[in-house]
């Protein structure tokens, strides 16, 4: 009897790792073969401040691996080239690598993902987690750290991507620090072409 009920949970989560797997794919769907735009809203919120602050920006998402945020026409910018990561903030650019900063990597495996139309199972990875919310999909992403020292160089403490399941467009990306800190980007006008 242990041992059914052994191979029955297993087969559960195994059912549930796949249908993740196939509501990521569904939603993503539309990227390949694409590049996507979008107007980008920035909103950075600092706990110990009584406002937010918010500029506005450009999204562009371009196979096989790039994702650019420009905010203020490209003062401030996020870029994702493959495994190049560059944070410009105020005109000066902060380089590193996904092997250099590992709290990126799985970042960097989503979002090229994403990019091939979900060709990538990324239900897999144990830094994921995907939750359907309505017509919506929530991916977290929670890295993790080797070790209690790079564990507190870590910049982000996780990411959330929220995509419109039926259209495959990128709603949010919000940039979680500690502290209750973050950054969250918001998308409108959201195209393929």
């Amino acid at each position: 009897m242990k041992r059914l009920f052994f191979i029955l949970a297993i087969l559960f989560v195994q059912i549930g790792i796949f249908a993740q797997g196939s509501d990521f794919q569904r939603a993503v769907s539309h990227f390949k073969g694409h590049t996507a735009t979008a107007a980008a809203t920035r909103i950075t919120h600092k706990a110990a401040l009584a406002n937010d602050v918010t500029a506005q920006g450009t999204l562009t998402m371009k196979q096989p691996a790039t994702v650019e945020i420009a905010i203020d026409g490209g003062k401030d910018a996020l870029l994702m080239e493959g495994s190049t990561f560059t944070m410009t903030v105020k005109g000066k650019k902060h380089i590193t690598t996904s092997q250099q900063n590992p709290q990126f990597a799985t970042f960097q495996k989503v979002f090229e993902s994403i990019l091939a139309g979900g060709s990538q199972d990324i239900a897999t990875l144990k830094e994921v987690t995907i939750k359907k919310d309505g017509k919506q999909l929530v991916l977290t992403i929670t890295p993790e750290a080797a070790d209690k020292k790079q564990q507190r160089r870590m910049m982000f403490t996780s990411f959330v991507l929220t995509i419109d399941a039926a259209t495959s467009q990128l709603r949010s990306l919000r940039m979680n620090e500690k502290a209750g800190n973050y950054t969250e980007y918001t998308f409108t006008n959201f195209q393929f072409k």
